[in-house]
C-alpha cells in the first residue's frame, strides 16, 4: 500500500442551498435562497463557500463566506488565503482561533474534497520527467455531505466608505486515526490530516451543541460586504 501525501486545499461545493436545507434543517435567509453561489468542482482558498453558523435562537443558519480567515484586527484581507485551516490541536493557542471556540463555531458543508497522491514510477510524467501527483477525491460512499468543523469571524473593511463587515471562515482540521484510507470513496470519519468531519449519526444533534446559548449570530452586526 503506498502512502498518501495530504493536503487541505481544494474541495467540491455542489450542493444547492434547498439541498444543504434538506439535510441539515438550518434557516435560509431569502437572500441565500435566491443568490446560490452555483456549483464549484474546484473551490479554492479565498472563494466563497457556504457555511452553517448560529442564528440567535439556537438553530442554525445557512449563510455564504469568504473562505479563508480575516482576524478582525487584520490590515486587509490577503492574510486570509493563509489562514484556510487551523489545526485542532493548537485552536486554544492561536491568537486568531482561540477567541473564536466558544461563540464562533461553524458547519461547513462539502461534497467531498480533493487530496494528492504521490506520482509512481511508470505513471503519469510532467514536463521534466518527473512522475506527477495524483489528485483523490473523498467523499462520503453514500453521497451525502460532509459535516467539516469550521471558525468563522468578521472583519470591517477600513477602505470601505459604508463600514460594511466581511464574514469569513476556516476548515478545522485534525490528525490522522489508526485507519487507512486507500481509496476515493473512503469513508469521511477516517481521512488522514482530515478535516473535523461528523458522520450523519451526529447530525441530529448538530444545532445544540455547535449553535446553543452563547454562539453569535453571522447577522448581529447588521450590514456587511457580500462575498459574492
Amino acid at each position: 500500500m503506498r502512502n498518501l501525501q495530504f493536503m487541505c486545499g481544494r474541495f467540491v461545493s455542489a450542493g444547492s442551498p434547498d439541498r444543504i436545507a434538506a439535510y441539515f434543517d438550518p434557516v435560509v435567509p431569502t437572500e441565500v435562497a435566491t443568490e446560490s453561489l452555483g456549483q464549484n468542482f474546484n473551490v479554492a482558498p479565498t472563494q466563497d463557500v457556504y457555511a452553517l453558523v448560529g442564528s440567535g435562537d439556537g438553530a442554525a443558519r445557512l449563510d455564504a463566506f469568504h473562505w479563508g480567515l480575516v482576524p478582525s484586527w487584520a490590515k486587509d484581507r490577503k492574510i486570509g488565503s493563509r489562514m484556510i485551516n487551523a489545526r485542532a490541536e493548537t485552536l486554544a493557542e492561536k491568537p486568531a482561533f482561540k477567541g473564536l471556540l466558544k461563540t464562533k463555531r461553524c458547519i461547513v458543508p462539502m461534497d467531498g474534497f480533493y487530496e494528492w497522491k504521490a506520482g509512481v514510477e511508470g505513471g503519469p510524467v510532467g514536463a521534466k520527467g518527473k512522475p506527477l501527483k495524483q489528485p483523490m477525491f473523498i467523499h462520503r460512499a453514500d453521497g451525502d455531505p460532509l459535516a467539516v468543523a469550521g471558525l468563522w469571524t468578521r472583519w470591517k473593511d477600513p477602505d470601505d466608505p459604508e463600514g460594511r463587515w466581511l464574514h469569513s471562515v476556516t476548515v478545522i482540521t485534525t490528525a490522522a486515526n489508526a485507519t487507512p484510507m486507500t481509496t476515493a470513496t473512503a469513508s469521511a470519519t477516517r481521512l488522514p490530516r482530515s478535516r473535523n468531519c461528523l458522520n450523519s449519526d451526529s447530525i441530529s444533534g448538530l444545532s445544540s451543541s455547535m449553535f446553543g446559548p452563547g454562539t453569535r449570530s453571522a447577522d448581529a452586526d447588521g450590514s456587511r460586504i457580500s462575498p459574492r
